[in-house]
């Protein structure tokens, strides 16, 4: 229908001045960013936190779907329980209490994706007036959520055994705001680096002490490849734990399922705030992901994933030491998807990425990982190993060689 000549003209509306005021924290990923940039078929990207898609389980997948709708599809595309499906909660309390997480079907939430799982807890736990303590550097992702809350953080930095536990006691003692303590003790994203079961044990005496607790991100702990397996924190102190975890490193991350455990009265909050999101995480994606539990086939997957991650670590590895200049360090993860670099001071990442990226490379530059960043993120950069295979692995790697030799040479 067209207007006619005589109807009064629509004012546009400013819906930068109706957004909450929380809304101005609000910002887009700078890697999701970064991935339009380096979407050019010929550019070799290590930026994204990328499963190796050629180990996604299609054929049990569509095996899992088939069965599924053709046996339950009814109640597999009705509405379901908000805490989540129940045999899949029973397989996972029986396969978690093989690693040492203490968990039963009551203290468990499947939520979509740990991302999900990140965003109830700032919903039920942060404000204002919280203030969030954090790893330095930590996962955007928490940063992300967490700021949608108002969330303010402190930090404490990271060496090769994990968060700083003395430097985390003194920023404590500094401040009566602490509410939790959030960490990734296995293959840390971004550092890639692994917690001491000694600062484990440390970490849950001065949540004790000091009346907090600990909410343990643990994405990547089934994908050790290398060492031994250390006890979770939520073992360790199970009534000061919200402990996350996800299949997306493990089946797929397009299926977004993740989990929560934490004590049961903790549970029944984030149930009701997970009500007021989304009702209930796919009753159809947790059926599937069931059928594809039950017949016993993630066990000997994850050994499959485990296997093509430490040939492609090990790949990048050495193609660091052959054409990384030798000021430049980085980590040695035992599992996971990542690696850490360290550059010379006169070396600043954000001005570093233009150059890869004529050199046809990209990473993520540290600065994006610290919540207080003063500089010191501008001297780091992520990269992923898991996603490319090996012989693109070892030619990124060259390619960032050169970039990072002609930021040297101009400084």
């Amino acid at each position: 229908m067209i207007a006619s000549e005589s109807e009064t003209p629509v004012k546009l509306i400013d819906w930068d001045a109706n957004y909450a005021g929380r809304t101005r924290r609000m910002s887009s990923s700078a890697i999701r960013e970064l991935l339009k940039l380096t979407a050019q078929p010929d550019v070799i990207s290590f930026a994204g936190g990328l499963p190796a898609p050629e180990m996604f389980p299609l054929r049990e997948f569509q095996e899992a779907c088939d069965y599924v709708l053709r046996n339950e599809g009814h109640k597999a595309l009705q509405y379901g329980a908000t805490e989540g499906y129940t045999p899949l909660k029973e397989y996972l309390v029986d396969r978690m209490r093989k690693y040492g997480v203490p968990a039963d079907v009551d203290n468990i939430l499947l939520t979509n994706g740990s991302q999900q799982a990140l965003d109830l807890i700032g919903k039920v736990f942060v404000d204002g007036e919280t203030l969030v303590c954090t790893e330095r550097p930590t996962y955007l992702g928490a940063l992300q959520a967490w700021n949608a809350y108002e969330a303010n953080y402190c930090t404490v930095p990271l060496d090769d055994q994990g968060i700083l536990v003395d430097e985390l006691e003194a920023v404590i003692q500094r401040s009566s705001r602490i509410r939790f303590v959030y960490v990734l003790p296995n293959f840390h994203n971004p550092a890639g680096v692994s917690m001491s079961e000694s600062r484990r044990h440390k970490l849950v005496e001065i949540v004790l002490k000091y009346d907090l607790f600990v909410v343990e991100d643990d994405p990547y702990g089934e994908l050790r490849f290398e060492g031994q397996d250390i006890v979770p924190i939520v073992t360790l102190a199970k009534e000061r734990t919200i402990y996350l975890s996800t299949f997306s490193k493990t089946l797929a991350p397009g299926i977004r399922l993740g989990w929560i455990v934490a004590p049961q009265k903790v549970i029944s909050r984030l149930v009701q705030a997970k009500q007021g999101a989304d009702l209930h995480t796919s009753t159809f994606v947790q059926m599937v992901a069931n059928d594809i539990c039950q017949r016993g086939f993630l066990r000997q997957h994850v050994k499959r994933i485990r296997a093509t991650y430490l040939d492609r670590r090990n790949a990048m590895l050495d193609a660091m030491a052959e054409f990384f200049p030798e000021e430049v360090k980085w980590t040695y993860p035992q599992g996971g998807l990542f690696l850490w670099v360290t550059t010379p001071p006169k070396i600043d990442t954000v001005d570093l990425f233009k150059v890869a990226v004529a050199e046809k490379v990209a990473y993520v530059p540290g600065s994006s990982f610290y919540p207080d960043d003063d500089g010191e993120g501008r001297r780091h950069m992520r990269l992923n190993f898991s996603y490319s295979n090996p012989d693109l692995i070892v030619e990124g790697i060259r390619r960032l060689g050169v970039a990072l030799k002609k930021a040297m040479m101009d400084k």
